[in-house]
This record gives C-alpha cells, sequence and structure tokens, in this order.
C-alpha cells in the first residue's frame, strides 16, 4: 500500500477507534457524580470521602499518564508498541466500568467499593487512552495533515461523548429512566457501552498502520529521570501544559456534574432538559471539528483565538443575565421555557469558544514534538502526548473539588439525598414510577433561587475567568507559530537529508 493510499485509510480507521472510548470517558467523566448524587444515599462524611477518592485517583492517573508514555516508548511487538496496551486497555475499562455501575451496596459499603473500582479505572483507561493518543505523531508530521488527524479525532470523539450525553440523561433520569429508575439505568448503560468501546477500537487495530521508523532506534530504558527531562527540558511542552491545564479546568466545569444538577433543581427532574441543554450547547463544536483545518489555513491560530475568546464572552453573559433575573416558568415561548431556552443558548456560545481553544491547545501540545526533536534530537512521542491526558485528568481532579464544593456549600445535597431515596424504592419497587416522580417534584420545589443562582455563578463565573488567563498567557508564552513551526519542520528534514547524505 502506497503511502496516500495508507493516509486515507489512517484517516478514517484511526478517528473511528474513538467514538466507543468517549462514550466511557463521558460516563465516568461527566455523569459518575450525577449517578452518586442521585443513586446513593450518603453522609456529607461519605460524600466528602468519594470527593477525596476522585481526586486522589485522577491525580495519581495523572502521574501515571508519562510513565505509562515511557513504558509505551520502550514496548516492541509484531503489533507495533502502541496496539498492545491499547487491547489490554479497552478490555480491563470495560469490565471496570459494568462492575462500577451495577453494585447495589450503600454507605460505607459502597464508598470501599469505590474507592477500588474508581483506582482500577484510573489504570485500564490510561493504558487505552495514552496508547491512542500516542500514535498520532507517528502517523504524520507534516503540519496539515497532523491538523486534520487531530480535528477529524476530535470530531469522532465528539459523536461518541457528545452522543452519550446526550442519551444517558434521556434514559436515566425522568419518565424515560430505563427499568423506572435511575439505579437501574445506569447500569444497563454501563453494559452497553462495556461493549461497545471494544468494538469501535477494532476499526484502529485493524485498520490503521503507523510509521514504525522508532524500532530501528535503541529501546529507552524506563527511567523518571528520562520522563522530567523530557518535559522540564521542553520550554514550549512547559508553558502549553500549564495554559492546557488552567483552560481545562474552566472548560469541564458544567460537564462535570454541576451543569446536570443545576438544570434538574432549576427546571425539573426531566433527563431530556439536560439532553436538549447539551445538545444544542454542543452542537455548534461539530462545525469547528469539521472545518477547523480549513480554518487554520487561513486564520492564525492566536487571531482566531481572540474571536473565541469574544464569542464566549457573549455566551457567559447570555447565561448569565437571565439566571440571575429571570425566575423558571415566568415567561414562555411557546412550550419552551425562555430562561431555559436563554441559558441553552449562552452555553451554546460559550462552548464553541471553549471548545475552539481546547482544539488549538490540544494541537499545540503535540507540535511540541517536533521542537523537542529540533533541541534535543529525540521525538518522545510517548511521553510528550501523554501529557495531553495527564492535563486532563489532573483538571478534572480539580474539576472535581470544585463541583464538590458547590453542592457542599448550596446545601443541594439534602435534596439530592431524598431524591435517591425515592429512585432506590422505585428500583426495589416499593413505590411507582408516577409516585416516584411526583415526589421527586415536591422535593425540588424547595430549591431556593439563591441556592441555584450559586451553582449558575460556578458555571459561569470561573470558566470564564480561566479561559481568560489561559489567552493571555498563550499570546505571551507560546512561540510555535505557524511560521516558527514551519521553519522547525523544515530545519528536521534538511538535517535529515544531510545524514543521510552522509552515510
Amino acid at each position: 500500500m502506497d503511502d496516500n493510499k495508507r493516509m486515507k485509510k489512517n484517516l478514517i480507521m484511526f478517528p473511528l477507534g474513538t467514538v466507543g472510548r468517549d462514550m466511557v470517558y463521558a460516563l465516568v467523566t461527566n455523569f459518575l457524580m450525577t449517578f452518586v448524587l442521585f443513586t446513593r444515599e450518603l453522609t456529607d462524611a461519605q460524600f466528602s470521602a468519594i470527593a477525596a477518592i476522585m481526586v486522589a485517583a485522577r491525580v495519581f492517573d495523572a502521574l501515571n499518564d508519562p510513565i505509562m508514555g515511557n513504558i509505551i516508548e520502550r514496548t516492541r511487538t509484531k503489533i507495533g508498541k502502541f496496539k498492545p496496551w491499547i487491547i489490554a486497555g479497552m478490555i480491563s475499562t470495560s469490565l471496570v466500568i459494568y462492575a462500577t455501575f451495577n453494585v447495589k451496596l450503600q454507605g460505607w459499603s459502597f464508598v470501599w467499593f469505590f474507592g477500588a473500582m474508581y483506582f482500577a479505572y484510573s489504570i485500564t483507561y490510561t493504558m487505552g487512552d495514552i496508547s491512542y493518543w500516542g500514535m498520532i505523531p507517528s502517523l504524520s508530521s507534516d503540519g496539515d495533515t497532523r491538523n486534520t488527524f487531530t480535528a477529524r479525532t476530535t470530531l469522532f470523539a465528539g459523536i461518541g461523548g457528545t452522543g452519550a450525553g446526550i442519551l444517558i440523561p434521556m434514559l436515566t433520569t425522568g419518565a424515560g429512566a430505563i427499568g423506572g429508575s435511575t439505579t437501574v439505568a445506569f447500569g444497563r448503560i454501563a453494559l452497553a457501552i462495556a461493549i461497545i468501546c471494544p468494538a469501535f477500537l477494532c476499526f484502529t487495530l485493524f485498520g490503521v498502520k503507523e510509521d514504525r521508523s522508532y524500532e530501528a532506534a535503541p529501546v529507552p530504558p524506563v527511567s523518571f529521570k528520562k520522563i522530567w527531562n523530557t518535559i522540564s527540558g521542553n520550554s514550549q511542552l512547559v508553558w502549553i501544559s500549564i495554559i492546557f491545564l488552567i483552560h481545562e479546568v474552566g472548560n469541564t466545569i458544567v460537564v462535570s456534574g454541576v451543569g446536570s444538577t443545576y438544570i434538574y433543581v432549576e427546571f425539573g427532574y426531566r433527563g431530556g432538559l439536560y439532553s436538549l441543554f447539551t445538545t444544542i450547547g454542543m452542537s455548534v463544536t461539530a462545525l469547528l471539528m469539521i472545518f477547523y483545518p480549513m480554518i487554520s489555513r487561513k486564520v492564525p491560530r492566536k487571531r482566531f483565538m481572540k474571536t473565541l475568546l469574544i464569542v464566549a464572552v457573549i455566551g457567559y453573559a447570555i447565561m448569565l443575565i437571565p439566571g440571575v433575573m429571570m425566575k423558571s416558568g415566568s415567561m414562555m415561548l411557546g412550550s419552551m421555557d425562555l430562561k431555559f431556552l436563554l441559558i441553552t443558548v449562552g452555553f451554546m456560545l460559550a462552548n464553541f469558544g471553549q471548545y475552539g481553544f481546547y482544539l488549538i491547545l490540544m494541537i499545540s501540545v503535540i507540535n511540541t514534538v517536533e521542537y523537542n526533536e529540533y533541541v534535543h534530537g529525540t521525538r518522545d512521542e510517548g511521553i510528550i502526548t501523554s501529557m495531553r491526558p495527564f492535563l486532563t485528568k489532573l483538571a478534572s481532579a480539580l474539576t472535581v473539588v470544585i463541583a464538590s464544593a458547590t453542592f457542599l456549600l448550596t446545601g443541594v445535597r439534602e435534596y439530592t439525598n431524598q431524591i435517591t431515596k425515592l429512585e432506590n424504592a422505585a428500583a426495589a419497587g416499593k413505590i411507582t414510577e408516577e409516585a416516584k416522580l411526583a415526589e421527586i417534584d415536591a422535593v425540588l420545589a424547595n430549591v431556593t433561587h439563591e441556592q441555584s443562582m450559586g451553582i449558575l455563578l460556578v458555571m459561569v463565573i470561573i470558566p470564564l475567568l480561566l479561559m481568560a488567563v489561559s489567552y493571555v498567557m498563550y499570546l505571551k508564552h507560546y512561540k510555535l507559530d505557524e511560521p516558527e513551526y514551519d521553519r522547525i519542520c523544515a530545519e528536521l528534514k534538511a538535517r535529515k537529508a544531510g545524514e543521510e547524505k552522509a552515510e
């Protein structure tokens, strides 16, 4: 197969592999806290322990990412260095998520089981995630082609993650819950995703062929010193890592459980509402996923980021003003609550800006591979590309702290515990689904405007501030803009040509 045909096939098969993976990621990252809040009756101490476990596991997971990247760098098998870990990660992750969402335990017994499963997930998902994303630099070094790979893979990741984000609330909350209760529904959803994840990764395993020229180089040792030197010795990687972390904390607050809780306490316990909120909110990101390669050819990244920030500011303003000044249900547009509609449209614009930032920052991390080769003579793709998931998980740990503090400080856990009792009673057949929903509506009627507004402020103020900080830092400290990156790639090409001529 010639290079052109191989590239075209890779551009189809590689992105397809991530659909199921990102359904797993969405289930755990976006809905695990919702699962805990609405299916487990926990004291404040037990809930705080859950939050502490999530933070500790995600920090552990983040620290484990560069180590996993180093292990991948020294892997040599008949199917390459990436695919063995994709296989191991996908099978073990599927088993772990099934167990986590189908256990019947409550109280401290659930807390201990949750801790074991969450740390297991941290290890198993890392195997597959680092190895999957680590393949991108080995698929192409051309800047334009890499933009296409990244954008297209992110598009399919968005299909998986957004699809899960739309369907999970509809199928687990309110009248549409599978089996009549949130408890039963999450278990069945986890089973379905545990099957879908390996199925989609087969496209990558059997359809992708990477450049395996790395096999000619000596196998690097597993070395903490190597990991540290690779990261600390690459100034552009250090800066973009800090910038990415700051932005990602703000970018993931809404989907961490804060957004769904706000929608339920403010507009009613109906999963379809949150699905509509995320569907509209995420819809515009598809435009970026599809058209970013075209945009990147015509608009410099730093100029495009300014446009994205302006759009996000407008979106957050549209969310905040009606959120503070209007009461839900006070004004209707047909059958739609105008306040809900305005907040959703505002989220759509804010998310357009946030996601555009994410896409640019992710490409900026990957582009430091060539900078590393330019400065040190080694690419170290496994270690460098492990920084993106490392930073994403570290950001999610900080997001858990923010979300947990929000639920505790606003006092909404008083209501979620009451809902949990009703959900578990329905799962056990002690009350009908209709009675459950009526009693939940009565519980949520007691939530005050100040409590729901407190959640909304967390959804708006923190993400906007962190986005602005990351933008300023990117302008000041990230030097690998398009002309500089192209210059480095040309220099590397000239070096290789000189080495071959000398031989």
